[in-house]
């Protein structure tokens, strides 16, 4: 490969002409897409040997990063391509050679109606303060739906909004509000220092791209308690594990009082995955949990795994559970039942109560 740099500006290119996800970058492999869930390989390219792989990633870095990724063997951050597109990207080392996953973002955020959300998830843009968690499997579009309602707060309302990324991802036009966004490792050493520096800013609304330690889950619950709106996401798979984890994540001496904090500040968990339609592209299904009085005292009297139970029964509060959603797509022959079953957390209960 007698230029790198072109390569590597002709691979991003057919990211976007292919309206694919992702670009994976790996040893002994194909250049592969990732096209509405599934993985596609250039077979029309050459198997990436060490040495181009070498020559990409390191196009990637750029001489700023190089070193930084040579000592940590890992590095994430984001990239902007010729033709403007943007891109998450994740270097690492596998196999003794060089590897990258590039995820595109999209120029534009989509509001929650275009992605196919409920309507629900608009009450969580109106709080005033208030603690929301966007949870979920990775790739499954946690970061696009809190860009939707940070976008709508934007839009909406004149607030000091402050986001804490790693990296930056969605670029934000500032309307109403003012927005400034921080990167971990480039406007900040950590998402912990950002949140408690945040205070003296004069802040409004906080989004914190990932509630990685118990450190950052304090300050941010921290930050609800005294009257912020905050905005957060976590690998989880749904509500009732999303509170058990945040919970766990604190020494055992703490765990009371962490609990009783969630119950006060904590106003929703929203868990997605994205699944494949049946037509083309993909479309979310959503576990939506609403904290009524009824999921605050489950939480402070740490019995979470009863929170299934009220949501499953509690759509009249706007709450829905996954199995439910699978199965309103399931009716609306969005996805097949097939997928309904896949995809559920609870393959019995999709069956025993929703018939799918």
């Amino acid at each position: 490969m007698s230029d790198p740099q072109k390569y590597l500006a002709d691979l991003l290119t057919m990211v976007a002409q292919n309206n694919a996800s992702d670009l994976h970058l790996s040893p002994a492999y194909y250049p592969t897409l990732r096209i509405d869930g599934r993985l596609v390989p250039l077979v029309n390219q050459e198997i990436l040997s060490k040495e181009t792989l070498e020559g990409l990633i390191l196009a990637l870095a750029g001489p700023e990063r190089k070193d930084a990724f040579i000592k940590r063997k890992d590095l994430d951050f984001s990239i902007a391509s010729a033709t403007g597109d943007r891109f998450r990207v994740n270097l690492y080392q596998a196999n003794g050679s060089h590897a990258a996953a590039l995820r595109l973002i999209p120029k534009t955020v989509k509001t929650v109606a275009e992605l196919n959300l409920p309507p629900v998830l608009n009450v969580f843009t109106k709080l005033s303060q208030g603690f929301v968690l966007v949870v979920g499997p990775n790739g499954h579009g946690k970061s696009t739906t809190l860009a939707a309602m940070i976008d709508a707060i934007n839009k909406e309302r004149a607030e000091k909004i402050i986001t804490i990324e790693d990296p930056v991802e969605y670029i934000f036009t500032p309307e109403k509000s003012i927005i400034d966004q921080r990167e971990v490792g480039q406007d900040t050493l950590s998402f912990a220092e950002a949140l408690r520096s945040s205070f003296r800013e004069n802040v409004n609304v906080l989004m914190i791209g990932e509630l990685r330690d118990y450190e950052t889950m304090s300050a941010a619950v921290t930050a609800a308690e005294t009257g912020h709106l905050v905005f957060a996401s976590l690998h989880t798979n749904n509500a009732a594990q999303t509170v058990e984890r945040m919970i766990d994540s604190f020494p055992p001496a703490q765990q009371s009082q962490i609990r009783t904090q969630l119950a006060n500040t904590l106003s929703g968990i929203i868990s997605q995955r994205l699944l494949p339609r049946i037509q083309g592209g993909l479309i979310p299904a959503v576990e939506i949990m609403i904290a009524t009085t009824a999921v605050r005292t489950l939480i402070r009297d740490n019995r979470p795994r009863q929170l299934d139970l009220v949501i499953e029964t509690s759509q009249d509060a706007g709450m829905t559970s996954l199995d439910r959603s699978l199965a309103d797509l399931v009716r609306r022959k969005e996805i097949t039942p097939e997928q309904a079953q896949f995809y559920s957390t609870d393959p019995e209960n999709l069956k025993k109560y929703h018939g799918i």
